[in-house]
């Protein structure tokens, strides 16, 4: 497993009855997590007396129990860079902590290029991956269709320091962008992504992973430098193991490019138990 386990600002206290209990910066945060099948043994005064509980409804949906002042939204930070934390209606906090270990990865592969490098972040929420790479001297290209999360990462970006650094901001359908990319013979050195497990387009196009994440990954090939340095796929979708990636990344960047792919589950160290609780899966490819 990629553990993120180099945080100061963020820390996965416990976990236990289907929740997790979360220290965010000085405030802590308890939220559900489908993840835990686990008990929870006992409930102990720190479980209590968080400052926040996010209760998922039976018809859908949730919303947060405040059980102290807290601001509408703080700051952590991590390696020098800086993210704003607001906890949101569908019990999310604008950050994933896990992709910590993405972010240094990818840092490391930049810094250590030894030439300008040309970062496309898709499906890019509120631009975790575009502020590191941006921090390790990229150029960047953060895509996603939400205005509100794009302007949320145009502040994170800001708040590290790393406003003068060559980021462009896109608001559009990834897919669209992407395919406009191509006709207009743009090219990127390295290509993240973090696609959802369905969705739908502006025409009403349907995106199902399974279906799309291959032929995507190919489209996206035609948009990469004859000498890419990285291609990363982040997925959080129920079902699909790392081996998937590993074989999307073999039979497309593998057979083209060569190079190393590797592969895992992605997690966070719990405090409590010293267990570690997965969060997701990535593949990453590099030359």
């Amino acid at each position: 497993m990629f553990a993120a386990q180099d945080w100061k600002d963020y820390e996965l206290i416990d976990t236990g009855g289907g929740e997790k209990l979360e220290r965010w910066g000085s405030i802590v945060l308890r939220r559900p997590d489908p993840q835990i099948i686990w008990p929870l043994p006992k409930e102990t005064g720190v479980w209590r007396e968080a400052d926040a509980h996010y209760h998922r409804s039976s018809s859908g949906g949730g919303n947060w129990e405040y059980r102290k002042d807290i601001p509408e939204r703080w700051t952590i930070s991590y390696r020098g860079l800086s993210f704003h934390i607001k906890p949101t209606s569908f019990k999310h906090t604008g950050l994933f902590p896990e992709q910590a270990v993405n972010w240094s990865w990818m840092m490391d592969k930049i810094r250590s290029a030894g030439r300008p490098i040309r970062v496309l972040n898709l499906f890019a929420y509120t631009g975790g991956a575009s502020v590191a790479c941006a921090s390790a001297g990229a150029e960047v290209c953060h895509v996603d269709a939400s205005k509100g999360v794009v302007q949320w990462a145009k502040e994170n970006l800001q708040l590290s320091g790393l406003g003068d650094r060559p980021v462009r901001f896109i608001t559009d359908d990834v897919f669209k962008f992407v395919q406009r990319e191509q006709r207009r013979g743009s090219k990127y050195d390295a290509i993240i992504m973090d696609p959802p497990s369905y969705g739908r387009g502006p025409n009403g196009e349907t995106w199902k992973l399974e279906t799309n994440l291959y032929p995507f990954v190919e489209t996206c090939m035609s948009i990469l430098t004859d000498k890419p340095l990285f291609f990363l796929i982040n997925s959080y979708t129920t079902g699909i193991s790392a081996t998937v990636l590993h074989n999307t990344l073999a039979l497309s960047l593998g057979r083209s490019h060569g190079g190393t792919i590797t592969c895992g589950e992605i997690g966070l160290p719990i405090t409590a138990s010293k267990l570690m609780l997965p969060c997701g899966i990535l593949g990453r490819w590099e030359a």
